[in-house]
């Protein structure tokens, strides 16, 4: 990979887990004040498109959705798998 596409992609996982931390907020918000919520299946997707980390910490910090089985758990595994996924792109790189 070319330093380029490291940019690119460092700066997409950067927006997208950005974007998983503001939905994990703003949905906890709405909670409060009773008005229309953000779809748990809009979370999952911005999770799985990178953002797992960010809704994770989301979920941590506004302690939203914390009693939730499949984020307590789903959050941290699709994190584990992403980052597993980055250290072996990275290793392989490496490697040669």
């Amino acid at each position: 990979m070319d330093r380029k596409l490291i940019v690119i992609i460092a700066f997409y996982l950067l927006c997208v887990n950005l974007i998983g931390f503001i939905i994990m907020g703003l949905d906890k918000r709405r909670a409060k004040k009773n008005m229309w919520r953000v779809k748990e299946k809009s979370i999952f997707t911005a999770a799985l498109l990178g953002g797992a980390a960010g809704a994770w910490l989301g979920m941590n910090v506004f302690r939203h959705k914390t009693k939730h089985k499949a984020f307590r758990y789903g959050l941290p595994a699709i994190c584990i798998v992403q980052w597993a996924l980055i250290a072996y792109l990275i290793w392989r790189r490496v490697k040669g």
